[in-house]
């Protein structure tokens, strides 16, 4: 009896300790311990830096000489019967060009995800010269008459500054790299100027009138007739921006950059240019 009666305290003690000890092994398996907030990169804040950049611009001189040749033309037979104006005279032009720069903007973050607004600054001058493909002798019925029809113009284009006012979204890779893209508003100051001159010879006398000069290079009645015209000026650019790049902690608050943008501005005067730019930099980051 007496052993049964000490079986019996031991399994009390056991039963009434046991749990708590339990618990305790159970806790450490369910890594209940503190390991301290997660940390990311900070990106967010003001920023502001500098860059240099390379620069490829492009421009479509095609519809430039329209306007100018359909109002030196304008009331005449053979524009009305063939909208010889919307003949394109002028093709493409090309350029590039190495520039600096600035910008500066600010981040919002959460964890990896980083949203942020962005003003971007270039000087990268260059002049974009269209290439020429003059109508030569095109003779047109107009009644009784023939008509003979030419055309030359040039045109160029000149951009100094341009910009963009961006909205950006990054994501926070391996530490220090935050890849971006954005888009948004561009802007540009520049200068353009269009000539043409549309000439040719009509067999017989006009209606209406044109101006009567000496027509001796062919026999019997004719009329010569020469009209030429010009625009040129200051242009204030719009468009839009698109573009990726990657931003690079170097230290908690300095950054270094590298990115690539197009933009596309609208038409001025008959005349559509593009941007495409490559551009590296640095910056700081409070």
């Amino acid at each position: 009896m007496a052993r049964l009666m000490r079986w019996v305290i031991c399994a009390v003690v056991v039963l009434a300790f046991a749990p708590s000890a339990l618990a305790d092994d159970l806790e450490l398996l369910r890594g209940s311990q503190s390991v301290g907030p997660a940390t990311f990169p900070k990106w967010s804040g003001f920023y502001f830096g500098v860059q240099t950049s390379f620069s490829s611009g492009s421009a479509d001189f095609s519809s430039a000489t329209a306007s100018l040749i359909g109002y030196s033309m304008r009331g005449l037979t053979i524009e009305d019967a063939d909208s010889v104006a919307a003949l394109p005279i002028l093709g493409d032009a090309d350029s590039k060009s190495t520039g600096y720069g600035g910008y500066v903007g600010y981040n919002t973050q959460w964890q990896d995800l980083v949203l942020g607004l962005e003003a971007n600054y270039t000087h990268s001058p260059f002049t974009l010269v269209a290439t020429s493909q003059p109508i030569e002798n095109h003779v047109y019925a107009v009644g009784s008459a023939l008509v003979s029809y030419y055309a030359q113009g040039t045109g160029s284009m000149q951009i100094t500054d341009y910009g963009s006012l961006r909205a950006r979204a990054g994501w926070v890779v391996g530490g220090n790299f935050m890849p971006y893209g954005f888009a948004g508003l561009a802007v540009g100051k520049g200068s353009y100027s269009v000539t043409s001159l549309a000439f040719g010879q009509q067999s017989s006398p006009p209606s209406p009138a044109l101006p009567f000069l000496p027509c001796t290079p062919s026999p019997g009645a004719c009329i010569d007739y020469a009209f030429p015209n010009g625009s040129s000026g200051n242009s204030f650019l719009y468009g839009f921006s698109v573009g990726g790049g990657m931003d690079i902690a170097v230290t908690p608050n300095i950054f270094v950059r590298g990115e690539f943008e197009f933009i596309q501005f609208a038409e001025v005067s008959g005349i559509t240019a593009t941007i495409t730019t490559a551009r590296v930099g640095a910056g700081l980051k409070f």
